[in-house]
């Protein structure tokens, strides 16, 4: 039996993601559901489109991704199913499978049009289930919908560069547990922009010029413990979905801060980078 996934903006004290599993359950006794997160901030597609594009292809090949983000059904809001990379993914056509699908083009998509014969106000329950479960059977996606070529775009996933490739404008992303900042900004991105340039990374009225490979490398470990004094220093690494992040060593907003809290960082405002130079230098320190 298929796993599948629910990636939502449900939260925890609400029944829906409850009830969401009770109903895969019922059509599907042995189903195997997971959550990805019930935590996305509501009706922020940017946010979940990142975390599904970071955990999916860490599931068995075939999996069912549903994702109940901005998923009422109207004129503008479409219903879509889509196999991609093997996966299954079932959501509004609101540009949440637009991070995804600019790496990575789709095997096939349809239009869900399953609504005539379903009632439903709570359509992630109601159809993205049905859909789910069909295709958990072995069901394909001709049967729920028509094919469609095109999904919605969504602003922001890409970052600009200027016409000489001298600077890269990208923007907050993602704001993480830990208050670190993730910018769209992707290490193969920067790498085929920077050229072995020199840089130096602007948020706000903070400014960086080294990348760090893991975050326990800005320690220097010769110094005795006692005096070393790294928790709370800023920070920036490619995290572990190569996006370009800024980040406070062992952050901790109630104590040392975040990247968020301390340098005054939120959703979609702006980092740059200005490459300086054309000396050679490492590509990450």
């Amino acid at each position: 039996m298929a796993i599948i996934t629910l990636t939502t903006d449900f939260g925890e004290k609400d029944y829906f993601a409850g009830a969401t599993k009770g109903a895969i359950y019922t059509e599907l006794p042995d189903a195997k559901i997971v959550d990805i997160s019930h935590g996305v901030s509501p009706f922020n597609i940017l946010e979940a489109a990142y975390i599904i594009q970071n955990a999916y292809a860490s599931f068995p090949k075939g999996s069912i991704h549903i994702i109940g983000i901005d998923s009422e059904i109207n004129k503008e809001n479409k219903h879509i199913a889509l196999k991609l990379d093997d996966h299954y993914f079932i959501c509004a056509n609101n540009g949440i499978m637009s991070m995804i699908c600019s790496e990575i083009t789709p095997e096939k998509i349809v239009e869900i049009n399953i609504h005539d014969k379903i009632q439903s106000s709570f359509p992630v329950l109601d159809v993205f289930v049905k859909v789910a479960c069909h295709i958990a059977r072995g069901g394909t996606l001709e049967v729920i919908g028509k094919t469609i070529s095109n999904i919605k775009p969504i602003r922001n996933v890409i970052p600009y560069v200027n016409d000489d490739k001298t600077q890269i404008i990208g923007s907050v992303i993602y704001i993480d547990n830990y208050g670190n900042v993730v910018t769209n900004i992707k290490r193969s991105f920067f790498e085929t922009i920077q050229k072995g340039r020199a840089f130096e990374i602007s948020a706000r009225n903070h400014k960086f010029k080294k990348i760090y490979l893991k975050y326990s490398d800005i320690v220097n470990f010769e110094v005795p413990e006692e005096k070393r004094h790294d928790e709370g220093r800023g920070m920036v690494v490619f995290n572990s979905g190569n996006f370009l992040e800024i980040a406070v060593y062992k952050s901790n907003s109630a104590t040392v801060g975040s990247a968020s809290t301390l340098m005054g960082l939120s959703l979609m405002d702006t980092v740059s980078i200005n490459f300086i130079s054309e000396s050679i230098l490492p590509k990450l320190n």
